[in-house]
């Protein structure tokens, strides 16, 4: 093919991937979802739609519920989605230590690491009690008012640090968020002199979470790990018992990362 003829597709070209991606982000955003409704939210024609849904199908990154006619993404797509990730096998160092801290306290362990100026849910395992703490893999979350977004930043080179904040939404979601910049940074102080991060009901209402990061060969801080409480299942007696647990859960997923100087000290 001569560069004439590229050149005369190329702007066909690149139209059809902002549409698979606009599906994509699409669907991510509201799952079995309809076509009329994406013809709608994308400003693209009800057979466009259809068709590229039907190409999407065929590579098996999207599916069809059969009794709504309605459209989501399937697993492939999260299979894809942990291949971006700095390090592949992170989850699969973390999930067994993560199963474990969740059979020992009964409650919702999270794994986080930086996307932007947020951190985004990479794995999870419930609580065993019917109440806890509402979060999927793959949700965002904000890094001033999480456990996981603060030990990442206590953690961090004071120069990325800055950058990184620069990009944060220092926004209120609760009574108790931290919404000055200057307070925030008095708190990664306490958090890098206590060894732990705390959401102190910042996020959510009536919830407490206790995060400890993780770091790769460099020391460099790049997850962080969280067990989130309702407060009436939080015993402040408890808080070393349950920090313990998830420094030592950190040492082992570091050091296999090739962490030869753990920061975290008992």
């Amino acid at each position: 093919m001569d560069d004439d003829a590229l050149d005369t597709k190329q702007p066909e070209s690149v139209a059809a991937v902002l549409k698979t991606f606009g599906l994509l982000q699409a669907l991510a955003d509201r799952s079995e979802t309809g076509i009329s409704d994406l013809s709608v939210r994308l400003a693209m024609p009800k057979a466009t739609v259809y068709r590229f849904l039907q190409t999407m199908m065929t590579l098996g990154y999207v599916r069809q519920e059969a009794d709504s006619e309605r459209y989501g993404l399937t697993m492939k797509v999260f299979e894809l989605g942990t291949k971006a990730l700095q390090y592949p096998e992170l989850v699969d160092l973390a999930k067994h230590h993560m199963q474990m801290l969740a059979d020992r306290t009964g409650e919702t362990v999270h794994l986080g690491t930086l996307i932007d100026s947020e951190i985004i849910y990479v794995h999870k395992v419930d609580s065993s009690h019917m109440l806890g703490m509402y979060s999927k893999v793959g949700r965002r979350a904000p890094l001033h008012c999480t456990a996981i977004g603060k030990v990442l930043m206590a953690w961090e080179h004071p120069e990325r640090r800055a950058l990184i904040l620069k990009g944060a939404d220092f926004k209120r979601y609760r009574e108790k968020t931290i919404v000055d910049p200057d307070a925030f940074e008095q708190e990664l102080q306490r958090v890098k002199t206590q060894g732990f991060g705390e959401d102190r009901e910042e996020f959510d209402d009536h919830i407490r979470c206790l995060g400890i990061p993780i770091f790769d060969r460099l020391n460099r801080p790049v997850a962080g790990m969280s067990i989130s409480f309702p407060t009436f299942r939080y015993d402040p007696t408890r808080e070393q018992e349950v920090v313990t647990m998830l420094r030592d859960a950190s040492r082992d997923i570091s050091q296999r990362l090739g962490c030869t100087n753990f920061p975290l000290v008992a």
